[in-house]
């Protein structure tokens, strides 16, 4: 499933395609996994779920640019589900193969009364995110750190690739209850979730099956994985000798190192 490197990357794409072509007037943002589209009165709430992309098709010059996941040169029209037309001769399609996403569209509503948005918590690069939210969050948490890094009531957008890297980055174990963790570890966590989301998004996401940005480049964030996906190969920090273990937590895939992960 797509997290939100992978959604910030569909934004900026379509920004940079479509934002000024006319439906009426449209605004693009991102909440967490979700992308908006804000009309005069109304705002459309896009999840892409599993295998949803957009594509946004010149008939002009007749070329499709592709701006989402699962990208595939046999394309079927049978899964374009979503069509807008739009001024200049371009048309935005939304293809989605196992129809796990859903747009959803709300008359005259601020976006944070919307029962998706509502419950989310802050933003990973809100100023919010701060030592004392951490501390006061977790006081009374008898859940390991996993857990509550991906839930999105704690911290909206974090999903469980960027998860497993930002407590490699920590030295923490998944499994440790986050109501032990000290200041400077509470830190390095913070720190850790800006910095791997903002490299994760300056490589343009992670292409983990075969999702392609809008020029048909994969991402490659995932060359620069630490610990994802790396189950039994050696620790790759320096010093460290450590095996790279997999567990399940929460039906999730947990990867980390034996040795330098406490």
């Amino acid at each position: 499933m797509p997290e939100l490197p992978e959604i910030e990357i569909v934004k900026r794409s379509l920004i940079k395609m479509i934002n000024k072509a006319r439906i009426i007037d449209i605004k693009i943002s991102r909440k967490s996994k979700y992308l908006i589209l804000h009309f005069t009165k109304k705002i459309l709430l896009i999840h892409f779920g599993m295998t949803g992309k957009f594509l946004v098709l010149n008939s002009k010059k007749k070329e499709i640019a592709k701006t989402s996941f699962y990208y595939d040169l046999n394309i079927l029209p049978k899964h374009n589900h979503i069509y807008f037309f739009l001024s200049g001769g371009k048309t935005l399609i939304y293809n989605d193969v196992r129809r796990f996403g859903f747009m959803k569209l709300y008359n005259n509503r601020k976006i944070n009364d919307v029962k998706h948005i509502s419950k989310l918590g802050p933003e990973p690069f809100s100023k919010k995110i701060n030592i004392s939210y951490f501390k006061n969050i977790i006081k009374n948490k008898n859940v390991n750190i996993k857990i509550l890094l991906m839930d999105q009531t704690f911290i909206c957008g974090l999903g469980n690739i960027y998860v497993n890297e930002v407590l490699f980055m920590s030295n923490i174990n998944p499994l440790r209850k986050c109501k032990k963790l000290n200041n400077n570890e509470i830190k390095k966590i913070i720190l850790n979730i800006k910095l791997v989301l903002k490299i994760a998004i300056s490589k343009g996401g992670s292409s983990i099956k075969n999702f392609n940005n809008t020029d048909g480049k994969s991402g490659s964030f995932q060359q620069l994985f630490k610990v994802y996906g790396r189950e039994k190969k050696f620790c790759s920090s320096t010093p460290c000798k450590g095996i790279v273990r997999k567990i399940n937590i929460s039906n999730r895939s947990s990867f980390f190192c034996n040795k330098c992960q406490k």
